[in-house]
């Protein structure tokens, strides 16, 4: 079935009619497809399920593109970025049509599911803005931080498991729930592996988030157990190039108060949360162990 959806990215793609766009679109990896393999688990019988699917990976990949430019980064998943080799004008744009080429195949859907998609768009631009800008000071606020998680990489997890539900005639609320959750603990174990990995797996310099300003959650539940000498420490290091010192200090005290644990346990609540209100549905029990065991 993934395949079919590649077949259909492919194809939308190609329907642009503009052979560069096409060029630049193979060049980019295609990743875990999680949101395509999300609607194929939920609504395996659906005959568009896989052009559903498609329509989110073309989101995905814009909102990604997008984001490189935002964050500079040079590389994606292991290979240069579109704005690293032709220039953010062109990565923009690419993600332009991408975003514009899903949302005119997004209306053949139920209105349900197209607004669905539609409106997590809108809170994923939101989410992206917000993780800017708070990418200025240190946050300490653990609520602002996990609504900004929300919208920037969970709600289009929650809309794609929820739209899957209507195509398949179950439980959208608490598919919805599952793929909110997933989302959640998704982006929290990313920001633990930012830590914990090492350069090589990771393609980046270990703590780089910190380095580039944002404060995830093992930073939050570390500053919440310093004493205030360390905690001011830990401030004048945010947003800075870290010197292997101060990224050994900043990892021991994780080590002395548990603090990789701690933010684990919460991805982990939140994955038995998700699991509980989908039963004994085996395939997405599945992909949510891959989430949260996942070691890259």
């Amino acid at each position: 079935m993934l395949e079919t959806v590649e077949t259909l990215i492919a194809k939308l793609v190609d329907k642009v009619e503009y052979p560069r766009a096409t060029e630049l679109f193979s060049k980019l990896s295609g990743g875990k497809r999680l949101r395509a393999r999300l609607i194929l688990a939920i609504a395996p019988e659906a005959s568009t399920a896989p052009l559903l699917g498609a329509i989110v990976e073309l989101i995905h990949s814009a909102s990604l593109l997008h984001d490189d430019v935002i964050d500079e980064a040079q590389l994606r998943r292991g290979v240069p970025s579109v704005n690293a080799t032709e220039g953010s004008k062109t990565a923009i744009m690419l993600g332009d049509i991408l975003y514009s080429k899903a949302f005119s195949e997004l209306t053949s859907f139920d209105p349900r599911i197209a607004r669905s998609v539609a409106e997590s768009v809108v809170r994923l631009s939101v989410g992206e803005m917000m993780d800017v800008a708070m990418a200025e000071t240190f946050n300490t606020d653990r609520s602002l931080y996990l609504n900004m998680l929300y919208l920037k990489t969970a709600t289009l997890i929650e809309a794609c498991t929820y739209s899957a539900a209507i195509l398949a005639g179950k439980d959208e609320n608490a598919h919805a729930l599952y793929g909110k959750n997933l989302g959640l603990a998704f982006q929290i174990v990313d920001d633990i592996l930012d830590i914990t990995g090492d350069e090589a797996t990771l393609g980046k310099p270990s703590l780089n988030d910190f380095v580039d300003g944002k404060v995830t959650l093992p930073y939050i539940d570390l500053y919440e157990v310093l004493g205030d000498e360390e905690k001011q420490r830990l401030i004048q290091s945010h947003a800075k190039a870290l010197d292997e010192e101060e990224k050994g200090w900043i990892k021991s005290k994780m080590d002395e108060h548990c603090i990789i644990e701690k933010s684990y346990a919460y991805a982990r609540a939140l994955c038995d949360e998700a699991i509980g209100v989908i039963g004994e549905d085996a395939a997405l029990r599945a992909i949510i162990e891959t989430v949260i065991q996942r070691s890259h």
